[in-house]
């Protein structure tokens, strides 16, 4: 396995990490990257193949979990009930409890409302002057969508999005000891937010998310307010973030690509294409050998999501845009039992909102060169400044 050097905070990686993930991914399926003293899976099998090995898992091995510390002990009692960082049988538990409230039919009823309001985001845009998409846009459209399914009233949107932020900016490469305060405020805040509202809706039942939670914790399968709590926080967090920068990513890449026509073949496109997370981790549950390493229980490995979806031996010219490639699956929303409960969700409001933004304004084009942000292991545009004429 080769070793490779490369700050995920360095300013030209932020921009444009595909190059190192080439340079990876020509060494094997396995790379060590000094900077996260990891080995990282990088090509399509790789991933692929470990996504769905239950050798592997989300959770440490709990022999080996760390000590929290005081400061973010509030940050951490929600993370302890997310289904994302278990495995089963509290996993499985929790996500068919989630899957049995977020049902297909109740994401395909959103239909009308996210044309609605994507159409309510447009009316909002400037004639002239150069403004930034991803704040009038990308931001407010999928916030405000989880915060209708949660039933929470819209005029929340701006705050429960300053909590998410701040929460999800524990996952950043570039992450300080006042991220680290930031986020437990905001999981403090956010909870106590939430559990007020839980017990609204146990007096109150309505047709929303956090109702059909209820009903699912009243029906057998035991959900406490603290695992409802999370899941909820977890629904938006992970939700609205992959979602702002797929938009935000897309947008810049049909602009760039100066691609006019957008049905489901290029939605899928710009998932693989610039996807909105790069790096997932798993633990290895027991000595396991792949790919010439060996692993110890205990030992972490880095998915390079976006590096996968990068593999020419899975895409025939990979590097390139192409709206109209045949699918294969991509890696953008995980695998295997983490596959991401929200993909159905993200896929309706890029397959709305894309084509009402095109028909609506047909000049659309780039006003500055655009910058990514500085949010390793997620990879979204700081600001996105554009023109509609």
């Amino acid at each position: 396995m080769q070793r490779f050097s490369k700050s995920p905070t360095d300013p030209a990686f932020v921009q444009n990490p595909y190059p190192f993930y080439d340079r990876l991914r020509a060494s094997g399926d396995l790379a060590w990257w000094d900077e996260y003293a990891m080995p990282c899976a990088t090509t399509h099998r790789a991933v692929q193949s470990i996504l769905r090995d239950r050798r592997f898992g989300r959770e440490v091995p709990p022999e080996m979990a760390p000590k929290i510390p005081d400061h973010l002990d509030a940050f951490y009692k929600v993370e302890a009930h997310s289904m994302l960082e278990l495995e089963p049988p509290r996993h499985t538990r929790l996500r068919g409890l989630v899957l049995r409230a977020f049902t297909s039919r109740r994401i395909k009823a959103l239909e009308p409302e996210i044309t609605a309001l994507t159409h309510e985001k447009i009316d909002t845009f400037p004639n002239s002057a150069p403004f930034d998409i991803l704040t009038t846009f990308c931001q407010p459209i999928p916030v405000i969508v989880i915060a209708r399914l949660l039933g929470v009233p819209d005029e929340m949107a701006p705050q429960l999005l300053r909590w998410s932020n701040a929460m999800v900016a524990m996952y950043q490469a570039s992450r300080t000891r006042a991220t680290e305060d930031a986020a437990a405020y905001a999981a403090r805040d956010f909870s106590d937010f939430l559990r007020r509202y839980v017990e609204t809706r146990r007096d109150d039942p309505r047709d929303d998310l956090i109702t059909h939670l209820i009903a699912s914790e009243e029906q057998g399968e035991k959900l406490s307010t603290d695992e409802l709590i999370t899941t909820c926080i977890l629904l938006l967090n992970a939700g609205h973030e992959a979602t702002v920068h797929t938009l935000g990513n897309g947008i810049k890449t049909l602009l760039e690509t100066e691609t006019r026509e957008i049905d489901d073949l290029t939605v899928e496109e710009i998932l693989r294409y610039d996807p909105p997370l790069h790096m997932f981790t798993r633990f290895a549950y027991e000595e396991i050998t792949l790919y010439g390493h060996t692993f110890q229980r205990g030992d972490q490995v880095a998915l390079l999501l976006a590096s996968a979806n990068h593999d020419s031996d899975q895409w025939h010219d990979a590097q390139r845009f192409d709206p109209a490639r045949p699918v294969t699956q991509n890696t953008s929303f995980g695998g295997g039992l983490h596959f991401c409960v929200g993909a159905p969700l993200a896929r309706l409001e890029l397959q709305i909102a894309l084509p009402i933004l095109w028909d609506r304004c047909p000049n659309l084009r780039i006003a500055e060169p655009p910058h990514y942000a500085n949010t390793y292991h997620f990879h979204g545009l700081e600001r996105l400044m554009v023109q509609t004429s």
